[in-house]
């Protein structure tokens, strides 16, 4: 994206000669559906006679002023930039310009509803996103008080990082709201949204006394299916035990939590006004594994008030302060302080899948990343950033003692309040606490990249008594770094009809390989579990008896985090192609219906299915796909009646099913001629088998028309580009392509729903023709659209589900003929590549 990258060099120059002090931010929300008119005006320091520059991107710039100097925006203002030379020792700017609505979720996205017509706006700027909106030093370590002032409709409400404040009537059913400044905090978190939302209102008392304002927001057509009570509650819940733990009260003014449409992420820890995606509206029935989700994620953005908001990172390569952090608290608060009390089970079972996932493609780097520039940054929301730092905090925190962990945490709040740090600015805070010398375990751990892999190494005579046991530890070669680890080794039995935990022992492990004395002489056991309880951030082995055992038995382990790991190391010795994906698929397929966690559920069945897809070899892929399917309807028929299983097993039916037979099966649901007790075909669970039924074939365009006119809603919208995207048919496959490549102006969520419906594995025969266009538009489409969209089309539209020799080899011809394309766009492609590549070494092993 030319002239909008930002370097690393060019921020740390420009904080050299900048500091900045107030923004006084005005906007009009009432000049039309395009643009709206933002004047800045910004007061800084400046050493005497520097120039530097302010970021901003925006149509049109009417008037640059400089310290009462005009300058002309033809000669000053380019590629996202105000040049400003000549500054004072005090300075006082204002820009005057017309700045863009976009439809991408960055900067002010405006969004009309088609249920009723109304008009949403909402802002989203990290990373470097409120220069749409204002012109701004679009760093975090420039930070500052904000005031915004915001002329919109009377008839709406106008949120943003300080209590609302009550609006002045101006002519024409128009009002002007003027906030108050902010305290010192960076760009990126402050924010605006405005439009017809629906609130309701409460308040806590913090820990210092002072009564917090609390708020919660959706769209009219939405509201009347958010359940605002419970988000109160888990969010008293979160203020109690975050002040308790941190011991330091909530820091800003008021609480405000706004779900919001089309939204890219989860949610964002704006400050005061947390948005969230719609997706945590629940209009139709839910899986247990979305619920509790949602109260992480409640819980992970009210941590960010601490830990990113009220204590910030320098630069970007220390994003991890932001998100591991809050990945960490968020879980432990889950577990400790509401009704998820497993929410380390669900850690496991989906953040430590994605961060082993992450860990092991090319692009892999230390939690404290090398971020040079921006669209470095941009790509670094990954698992390493927040799932492995989250496992490796959780690993501090035992280690120097979970008392000493919080106690150093608060005093770093106290320390760096308002301002802005580095990472040895939180372990200076720690050791102090703990007493332990950190910078060891820091090189160790945050600072180089790569998983460890433990594996036991067990010797017995001939009546089955151990003779010697060893765990084996080994790093991948590109990164060698052997680590240390505490971690549980668990024997499990079989004693009746369960697999019980008949004996544990805990220890520290280092080096290439740890003798275990004290298991010599015992009875070798039906399954050996390293990393029992889940301690350590490593890849875990099964032996071979212990993996005959899990595949037979795995159902029978009463304890949800050991089930958990084991089906991890199961499925991790597959991707490795150290184990059959036709085992794993018996595995699950024999033991998945018992599973009472629902995130495991969710997280092997997703897995359950790229198996199926991608890793079989594919002479057996078409009568694999066909069991798979065929055994998950038959769950799902046993599936107690109305069950958290019976949805998740009825939909991974419906997403799985590849025969007439099975389709045949999804329509009578749809229908009614097909039913289950319990089973509700609700609005969201008739779209998921109607975009079924279009990778089948059953359906036409038409058909999804009809169902969009019956739910015209944004997410009606969104499972119709699927459902279209979806249809098994030359023509659908390029109509689908020409509306998200050809043509720019669909909104970001439609983009990846399409995307999602365009390589259905039921149509991957129907991609090979579009390998060649694929290569052919990364660089414009990289070039041409904002960063989210391109993200969204680069890694969408990849034909992964083709998994075979021909897309591997254009995919290294493409990085081999384009050294000096952007390194965040190699990055992306690489990544894709790197599942090819798995999956191919899969199927070798599948077809041994």
């Amino acid at each position: 994206m030319p002239g909008e990258n930002l370097t690393r060099i060019e921020a740390q120059e420009r904080r050299a000669v900048v500091e900045t002090h107030e923004y006084d931010v005005v906007l009009d929300l009432t000049t039309g559906p395009e643009v709206f008119r933002s004047t800045t005006t910004v007061r800084f320091a400046s050493t005497d006679g520097a120039h530097t520059f302010i970021d901003l991107i925006a149509r049109d710039v009417h008037s640059i002023t400089l310290n009462g100097r005009s300058i002309d925006p033809a000669v000053a203002f380019a590629d996202s930039r105000i040049v400003l030379d000549g500054l004072a020792a005090e300075n006082e700017l204002v820009v005057e310009a017309d700045c863009l609505y976009t439809n991408t979720g960055e900067g002010l996205h405006r969004f009309v509803d088609p249920v009723d017509g109304e008009v949403y706006l909402y802002s989203q700027f990290e990373v470097p996103d409120s220069r749409r909106v204002f012109a701004v030093f679009e760093q975090p370590d420039l930070k500052a008080g904000f005031k915004f002032t915001v002329t919109a409709p009377a008839a709406w409400k106008v949120v943003s990082n300080s209590p609302t404040p009550e609006p002045t009537p101006l002519d024409g059913d128009r009002a002007t709201w003027a906030f108050e400044r902010t305290p010192r905090i960076s760009s990126y978190i402050t924010a605006l949204i405005a439009g017809p939302y629906e609130a309701t209102f409460s308040e806590l008392t913090s820990a210092s006394g002072r009564v917090i304002p609390l708020g919660v927001y959706a769209r009219k057509s939405l509201w009347q299916h958010l359940d605002a009570d419970y988000v109160f509650e888990k969010t008293r819940q979160g203020f109690a035990y975050y002040e308790d733990k941190f011991a330091y009260p909530y820091p800003f003014a008021k609480y405000d939590q706004l779900f919001v449409p089309e939204f890219n992420a989860g949610a964002m820890e704006n400050a005061g006004a947390v948005t969230f995606t719609e997706t945590y509206v629940f209009r139709s029935k839910v899986t247990d594994a979305i619920k509790e989700r949602r109260v992480v994620t409640i819980l992970h953005e009210l941590a960010h008030m601490w830990f990113g908001d009220l204590v910030t990172m320098k630069w970007w390569n220390d994003l991890w302060l932001n998100e591991s952090f809050a990945e960490w608290a968020s879980t432990i608060a889950t577990a400790e302080a509401t009704e998820w009390t497993e929410a380390w089970t669900t850690f496991n079972a989906m953040e430590k899948t994605w961060a082993y996932r992450q860990d092991q493609l090319p692009s892999t780097h230390p939690v404290v990343a090398e971020i040079n520039d921006l669209e470095d940054v941009q790509v670094n929301f990954d698992g390493i950033t927040y799932a492995k730092g989250g496992s490796v905090l959780k690993q501090l925190a035992a280690w120097v003692g979970i008392d000493a962990f919080f106690a150093g945490v608060g005093a770093y709040f106290r320390a760096h309040e308002w301002g802005n740090t580095e990472l040895g600015d939180l372990l200076a805070e720690l050791e102090r606490t703990s007493g332990r010398e950190l910078g060891t375990w820091s090189k160790k751990w945050l600072e180089t990249a790569g998983v460890n892999t433990l594996s036991p190494l067990i010797e017995e005579d001939a009546e089955g008594n151990i003779t010697r046991f060893g765990v084996v530890q080994t790093a991948p070669a590109d990164y060698p770094t052997i680590r240390p680890h505490r971690i549980g080794i668990g024997f499990y039995g079989l004693e009746g009809d369960a697999l019980v935990r008949v004996h544990h022992v805990e220890l520290d492990v280092d080096g290439d390989r740890t003798d275990v004395p004290e298991l010599k002489g015992r009875k070798r056991p039906d399954l050996v579990l390293l990393n029992d309880e889940d301690l350590a951030y490593a890849k875990i082995r099964l032996d071979e008896r212990s993996l005959a055992t899990a595949i037979e038995h795995l159902a029978k382990i009463s304890d949800p985090l050991a089930r958990s790991l084991v089906w991890g190391a199961a499925w991790d010795q597959t991707r490795d192609a150290e184990a059959s994906p036709s085992d794993y698929i018996d595995l699950v397929l024999r033991n998945i219906g018992a599973e009472t966690e629902s995130t495991t559920v969710r997280t092997t069945l997703a897995q359950l299915q790229l198996a199926a897809n991608a890793y079989v070899a594919p002479e057996h892929r078409d009568a694999t796909r066909a069991k798979v399917a065929d055994r998950l309807w038959e769950l799902a028929r046993a599936a107690d009646a109305g069950s958290d299983a019976q949805l998740q097993f009825v939909t991974a039916f419906a997403s799985a099913a590849a025969t007439r037979t099975q389709w045949e099966t999804v329509s009578g649901l749809r229908d009614g001629r097909t039913t289950l007790d319990g089973l509700d075909i609700d609005t969201d669970l008739s779209w998921q088998l109607l975009v079924s039924l279009a990778a089948g074939g059953l359906v036409t365009a038409a058909d999804v028309d009809a169902a969009l006119a019956a739910d015209n809603t944004a997410k009606g919208g969104e499972f119709a580009a699927q459902a279209k995207a979806a249809l098994p048919s030359p023509a659908a496959k390029q109509a689908a392509w020409d509306s998200l490549v050809t043509s720019d102006d669909l909104p970001n969520t439609v983009v990846r729903s399409a995307a999602l419906g365009f390589t259905h594995p039921a149509g991957a025969t129907l991609l090979k023709e579009f390998v060649d266009p694929y290569f052919e538009m990364l660089l414009p489409i990289w070039n041409g659209r904002t960063y989210q969209i391109a993200n969204y089309l680069i890694t969408g539209l990849y034909p992964s589900a083709l998994a075979d020799d021909a897309l591997r080899d254009a995919t290294r011809a493409w990085l081999a003929a384009h050294t000096e394309a952007p390194a965040a766009l190699r990055r992306l492609v690489a990544e894709n590549l790197a599942g090819v590549e798995r999956a191919l070494a899969v199927q070798e092993r599948d077809a041994q």
